[in-house]
């Protein structure tokens, strides 16, 4: 998992969760440098200010390992995590770093500033059939998407849970629920 800024220690137990529930013997470790992103079987960019985990990724030369990367592992973002994995960013300020990955184009703040962050209950087929109760806290979203990017939900018209191939992008926190079906999701992509 990266380890820059934002929801590291929540995601960390978040998966521990879904690991046991799926039974799966599954370590997880958070790295702060390039040289470990190397060395993992999948990675988590958590929710956060994508603005600053952009800026740290480019200090210390995270944006070109995990480029380097996303084709042979699993690559999971979340809220902050899904902005930096998009391939445009529609209202982002200038020079706000992008892993141009994921065919899409993200929204930051799509619902609105830190008081219009909300909880809504989300039909997530590839989940089944039980709702899955969204936690979003400015969150972002996917306007447009292309490619091979396929949505996985859509609220209020706009795509907050989406995949392509190996990568796998959520606008709300998943996280900060006891539910860890989103976790058991992408621990089955590994």
């Amino acid at each position: 998992m990266l380890d820059v800024q934002g929801d590291v220690k929540e995601h960390e137990a978040a998966l521990k969760r879904a690991a046991h529930t799926l039974g799966l013997k599954a370590q997880v470790v958070t790295v702060k440098n390039p040289k470990d992103i190397k060395a993992l079987h999948a990675i988590i960019i958590p929710g956060g200010e994508s603005t600053t985990i952009g800026m740290l990724m480019k200090k210390y030369g995270m944006l070109e390992a995990l480029r380097e990367v996303s084709s042979e592992i699993p690559v999971f973002g979340t809220c902050a995590g899904m902005v930096m994995l998009a391939k445009e960013g529609g209202n982002m300020k200038d020079g706000q770093p992008l892993l141009n990955l994921m065919d899409a184009r993200v929204i930051r703040n799509a619902y609105g500033r830190q008081r219009d962050s909300f909880e809504a209950d989300l039909n997530i087929p590839v989940l089944g059939r039980e709702m899955f109760h969204g936690v979003f806290i400015r969150a972002p979203a996917l306007e447009r998407i292309w490619g091979r990017c396929k949505s996985l939900c859509v609220y209020d018209g706009r795509v907050v849970f989406a995949r392509q191939d190996n990568l796998l992008a959520v606008a709300f926190h998943p996280e900060l629920t006891d539910d860890t079906r989103v976790h058991e999701y992408f621990l089955e992509m590994i």
